[in-house]
């Protein structure tokens, strides 16, 4: 019997240059990431390769140069929005420079698992490795490492600023509407995201005065939010309890609001909900969730341009609150 796939002739450069319209030199340099390429060329010349299927032999191309043009990402937890947006975000920064990634998962919390994803990316020849959704011991233990090539956190590091600028953005969202009595759901202390939210929350509070009445924490999961609920519930209707919640991430607000409402509560009447993110999702929640954007596309192709040691260019824009139906003046009653 014969192989269809083995009789099929393989892509190669010369199809890419015939339907992208240009010579076979110019796709060499769009591959190796020749910076003299117009940006429209290089659109050309991707899209082809893309309609072609074509298939960049890095093993190849390495014999004769310093480089793979491929980046090594190492992530965790990928079911969540958070990481798994990420991924795509750095994927599509990462193809506009011509370059590919190679990724691995990792478990944070088990070394041998850290261990095993960098070896698999480093097997990939990689030009440089991000870090997804960073934990801050596995980004101790990866830069203790010596990896021989740059080692980059997303949201870690000079992209940490947009995650506590987002944060104080909530908190002060709440404090205009008239909230001083604030309690926080944060998300696992050693999560770089964590570490920045909650920073950017308690400078926030100290700004506008506000009396953080308690603080709890989660997994980032919507089950973590609502197992939280009764405890936040109970506290709600003292004298001395919060009437406004920040919640590091969108995920958690969800499953808190629907926690709340189990036990009798509304949202925004009885106390507002903010979240973090801004997932697809978040305008249809009920009610629908005030929450911070962040650049992501911004912060990929930073990171990008960090791992390949070559200037940022234009920083990610600044976080953006999104005001919704989750928050209300203190008092409002409909």
């Amino acid at each position: 019997m014969t192989d269809a796939a083995a009789t099929t002739r393989r892509v190669g450069v010369r199809d890419v240059a015939r339907l992208a319209g240009v010579s076979t030199q110019t796709v060499s340099r769009v591959i190796n990431a020749h910076p003299n390429i117009r940006d429209e060329t290089r659109a050309r010349v991707l899209d082809a390769m893309e309609a072609l299927d074509y298939r960049v032999n890095n093993a190849a191309r390495s014999l004769g140069t310093a480089t793979t043009r491929t980046l090594g990402v190492i992530a965790s937890d990928a079911t969540l929005f958070g990481p798994a947006a990420a991924i795509a975000a750095l994927e599509t920064a990462a193809r506009a420079q011509a370059r590919w990634i190679a990724t691995a998962y990792a478990d944070a919390a088990d070394e041998a698992s850290v261990d095993d994803a960098v070896a698999h990316v480093l097997g990939q020849g990689v030009d440089g490795v991000i870090l997804v959704a960073p934990h801050v011991r596995a980004f101790e233990r990866l830069e203790a490492m010596r990896l021989g090539v740059p080692l980059i956190a997303m949201h870690g590091g000079a992209g940490a600023e947009p995650q506590s600028a987002g944060a104080a953005l909530a908190v002060a969202h709440l404090a205009g509407l008239g909230h001083r009595r604030i309690a926080r759901l944060g998300g696992p202390a050693d999560w770089a995201e964590e570490v920045a939210r909650a920073e950017g929350f308690a400078a926030a509070a100290r700004t506008h005065d506000i009396v953080v009445t308690a603080q709890w924490s989660g997994d980032w999961s919507a089950a973590a939010g609502a197992a939280r609920a009764p405890e936040i519930a109970a506290a709600i209707p003292e004298g001395d309890g919060p009437t406004a919640i920040a919640v590091a991430n969108d995920q958690m607000a969800l499953g808190l609001i629907a926690g709340l409402r189990d036990a009798g509560l509304e949202v925004p009447r009885d106390v507002s909900v903010t979240g973090f993110d801004d997932v697809p999702d978040a305008a249809y929640y009920r009610p629908a969730l005030t929450t911070v954007r962040l650049d992501l596309a911004g912060e990929a192709r930073r990171c990008v341009a960090a791992a390949l040691g070559e200037a940022a260019g234009a920083p990610p824009a600044p976080p953006e609150l999104v005001v919704r139906g989750s928050t209300a003046a203190q008092g409002w009653h409909p």
